[in-house]
């Protein structure tokens, strides 16, 4: 046997030897498994998905009862100013208890006090909340936070300043609400956070709710009021009378929820939209809740999260809007005429930058308007210069055919044909003027840049109807305040005599039916906004003087 060979063999057989030895003589140990310690344990078992503003809580020493004396304090208010509103922020619920604009005012008188945002009936509780939904961290609903500031009064002048208010449970739970208020903007900050020192898990999801009287939705009837909501990029909005008393929910990707009026609305914005829901609540106290539910995981052990949000409080105007982002400018929503409204708001507002009088702005707009269908309501008074001209053969043929409707018209479309008249050429500008003036109609209803807003003489509101002097009776028919609509009334001379200009209709009842209409549109006119009646008659003089042209140049 070779020396290789021979030492090989004595390697198997150490191995061997080895082997039986562990197997007949080493006992086993089981290996001991260190046990993660609560923080690792908390760090391991809920590990925050990524983006989420999730952190593990250091170690603390239990948190001490909070004196219960104290939770039962009033709480102090904290007066908030800033160049475009003055709010106060009330420790108790730790949120707006008021909401003023220093920019617009309740009505059109001098001493008339700032618009107010937030008035619920009876003292009850601000705006926005903030609440669990269920009943997993009890007490929130009678909170009184505690500010870090000491003043009474901040003034927001040049830069962002914060308000701290911090509450913590009797679990020992502390939720700190960040306010942050800038100089420039009704925008507002709102930042959230939830610490949970206790072994047990928030499972409820946080809502952030925005309260208004229910009073407040019934204010306009041509105009909503009431809850709304961007869902997948659709804008939704809720008729309150279709909320049942238990509440509705409506899911989805949610950009932002508001409270809205016809003029102005508060809005809440999560930092980037996110599958969520929006819940609406009618309360015994006639409030309605449109809360924001966030999505959010459960707040686990030992751990902390943080929301942020974005809040609005302000007016709904487009600009003012479009500064916050969020697609909050798609709470303005002119319904089916939206695409011709909204540029004639940019239209009216750019001419108002270099001519200060939105009644002037309305009677360009209209000139611009007149101009665009000049072409086409020259070939109409041209139709109805001709049909005019016709009349008498047209008279001759209702004569001659009187008893014969069928050879009548069978005659009269001859006539038209060898005349090449269009019998309905002269219709064909009102009609294409209708979804113009629809579009006026929605604008003029919600444009806040005509809230109060004066032309000359008694017309000191654009958006609201012209009444010379004020009468102490009620009028029939006329929405109040009560008085001579001097406006309308010239609006609806001017469409007499427009119509005295066109040939009449050859029917006797459908020219009588002719004759009643402007005395109805004056009666429809009385209670729409002077802005609107501004811009007929303006309408109604510039198609009186081109019809007069055309018939003169023809005759």
């Amino acid at each position: 046997m070779s020396t290789e060979l021979r030492m090989l063999l004595a390697i198997v057989l150490s191995f061997l030897i080895f082997f039986l030895y562990q197997v007949a003589f080493v006992k086993d140990t089981p290996v001991q498994r260190k046990e993660p310690s609560k923080k690792e344990a908390a760090k391991e078992a809920q590990a925050p998905a990524e983006g989420e503003r999730v952190k593990v809580l250091e170690e603390r020493p239990p948190v001490e009862q909070p004196d219960v004396a104290q939770e039962e304090r009033p709480g102090r208010t904290i007066t908030i100013s800033t160049p475009l509103y003055v709010t106060e922020l009330a420790e108790r619920g730790g949120a707006f208890k008021t909401f003023k604009l220093k920019r617009y005012k309740e009505s059109v008188d001098s001493d008339s006090p700032m618009k107010e945002l937030v008035h619920l009936p009876g003292g009850q509780a601000c705006t926005p909340v903030v609440s669990f939904l269920g009943s997993g961290l009890g007490g929130l609903e009678h909170a009184v936070f505690h500010a870090t500031t000491d003043a009474d009064r901040i003034d927001v002048k040049d830069a962002k300043k914060d308000v701290r208010l911090a509450w913590t449970s009797p679990d020992g739970v502390t939720i700190i609400k960040t306010y942050s208020f800038f100089p420039d903007t009704y925008g507002m900050g709102l930042e959230i956070n939830v610490r949970n020192p206790g072994p047990k898990s928030i499972e409820d999801n946080l809502g952030l709710s925005l309260r208004m009287s229910v009073e407040d939705t019934k204010l306009s009837r041509y105009v909503f009021s009431g809850p709304a909501a961007l869902i997948d990029g659709e804008l939704k909005e809720v008729k309150t009378k279709k909320i049942a008393s238990e509440g509705s929910s409506y899911a989805g990707r949610i950009t932002w929820v508001a409270s809205e009026d016809q003029y102005f609305v508060s809005a809440v914005m999560p930092d980037k939209p996110q599958k969520a829901s929006m819940r609406l609540t009618l309360t015994p106290q006639k409030v309605l809740e449109t809360t924001y539910v966030d999505s959010s995981p459960p707040v686990a052990p030992q751990t902390e999260r943080t929301y942020q949000y974005k809040l609005y409080f302000g007016p709904k105007s487009l600009e003012a809007l479009g500064r916050e982002g969020a697609e909050l400018g798609k709470i303005v929503d002119f319904g089916f005429f939206d695409i011709i409204a909204k540029p004639l708001l940019y239209a009216m507002n750019f001419i108002h930058r270099y001519i200060p009088s939105y009644g002037i702005a309305i009677i360009l707009i209209t000139v611009i308007v007149k101009l665009l269908f000049w072409p086409l309501s020259n070939k109409s008074y041209q139709s109805m210069s001709q049909m005019k001209r016709l009349q008498p053969k047209m008279a001759e043929i209702r004569a001659k055919y009187k008893h014969d409707k069928k050879m009548m018209n069978q005659e009269l479309m001859g006539l038209y044909k060898v005349y090449k008249v269009n019998p309905l050429g002269g219709c064909l500008p009102m009609i294409l003027q209708i979804p113009v003036f629809f579009a006026f109609y929605k604008m003029l209803y919600q444009a806040i840049e005509l809230r109060h807003a004066p032309f000359f003489l008694w017309i000191t509101d654009l958006s609201a109807p012209d009444r010379l002097f004020r009468f102490s009776f009620k009028i029939p028919m006329m929405a109040p305040p009560y008085g001579i609509p001097v406006l309308t009334i010239i609006m609806g001379a001017s469409m007499f005599f427009q119509q005295k200009m066109s040939p009449p209709p050859g029917d006797p009842a459908q020219a009588k039916m002719m004759m009643l209409m402007p005395i109805f549109f004056t009666f429809i006119f009385i209670n729409f906004p002077s802005g609107l009646v501004l811009y007929w008659l303006v309408n109604n003089i510039l198609s009186m003087a081109q019809q007069y042209y055309i018939t003169k140049k023809m005759a």
